[in-house]
């Protein structure tokens, strides 16, 4: 494995700026995630490291060398894309082997077979090796594409939204199998989502591109509890983030400049009102089992926040709201740090 520097890198098409003066660096072994919406960059950059792309300005170092003007093959990246691009007419063993047999690294075929029987087995295919790809489910040929990208001990693995296209059973379990077979190989990753579940549960640092610009990067944690801007604090959070006028309720502690407060359900002490001042009414309850929706109405505003299951809250109640050490914004939308 090895780690990868992208700096100052930006890529037009035409006269649409596909990213904007990128500097990313991924450590040996590490697991970022790029998370942003449809548009943002995420898929241009995987390309621009495969040299699928080539940047406008800027460069890209793999492994401690430029591979700026590189082609694909001369970069030692691996791609594993949305869609499963599987050779229907190969077997899976066949389709695992396919990279290892390339006239650019071909290999003895006894190592092919050691490898692909491995490989086969750390993403649990294995009894499925003599099957023709069309005969497998999405679940098992999403699993092929990964082994067919793992067989080959790449610098980097880089994957585009390759869970994106499964039932969320099957995205539950294969995000845990990519990060233990991460781990396994110790292997350096990018993998790109719109899906901030598998972000932040899969990533080691998430980076948050939005428009081509790399807003932020950092742990999981980070991100979610010290949002760079309200962008960053919408990517993250279920339900979304609370976004509130600064006056709508009592909110003593905002810094000076405080335009906006953002409240997630640790954010917010919500009770019945009992001596006739209430800040909101409850809409409706939304039940899901283990937790509820609660859905208020303050003014016109609506916020949304987790509630126990067993609450005593039902719609049309009155209630009181408070702050709990909520984020703050200014006026051009960064977050002001708390006191």
């Amino acid at each position: 494995m090895a780690d990868v520097h992208i700096k100052g890198v930006t890529k037009n098409f035409g006269e649409h700026t596909a990213i904007d003066r990128l500097d990313l660096q991924i450590k040996d072994g590490e697991f970022v995630v790029l998370l942003g919406p449809t548009g943002a960059g995420k898929t241009t950059t995987l390309r621009l490291i495969a040299g699928l792309e080539r940047p406008d300005s800027g460069t890209i170092h793999i492994g401690g060398h430029d591979a700026t003007t590189l082609s694909p093959a001369e970069r030692d990246t691996a791609f594993v894309f949305q869609q499963y691009s599987l050779y229907p007419h190969l077997s899976v063993y066949d389709n695992l082997a396919f990279p290892l047999r390339s006239p650019a690294r071909r290999f003895p075929e006894e190592a092919v077979r050691r490898r692909v029987e491995e490989v086969a087995r750390m993403v649990r295919i294995h009894h499925k090796l003599d099957n023709r790809s069309t005969k497998l489910s999405g679940g098992e040929m999403q699993r092929v594409a990964i082994g067919r990208a793992l067989v080959r001990k790449p610098s980097i693995y880089l994957m585009d939204e390759p869970l994106s296209s499964l039932d969320a059973k099957l995205r539950a379990d294969l995000r845990l199998e990519l990060k233990r077979i991460q781990a396994e190989l110790g292997a350096t990753m990018l993998y790109v989502t719109h899906d901030q579940i598998e972000a932040m549960t899969m990533a080691d640092r998430i980076g948050i591109l939005a428009d081509g610009v790399l807003v932020q990067i950092g742990t999981p944690r980070t991100i979610y509890s010290e949002p760079a801007n309200l962008h960053v604090a919408a990517r993250l959070g279920q339900p979304a983030i609370n976004l509130l006028p600064a006056g709508l309720l009592p909110d003593g502690e905002a810094p000076a400049g405080t335009k906006t407060i953002g409240a997630r359900t640790e954010h917010l002490s919500i009770g019945k009102a009992s001596n006739g001042h209430a800040d909101g009414v409850v809409d409706w309850v939304e039940h899901l089992g283990d937790q509820n929706h609660l859905h208020v109405s303050v003014g016109t505003r609506k916020l949304v926040t987790l509630t126990d299951p067993d609450t005593q809250l039902e719609k049309g109640d009155k209630v009181t709201i408070r702050y709990r050490a909520p984020l703050f914004f200014d006026q051009a939308g960064n977050r002001i740090a708390n006191r």
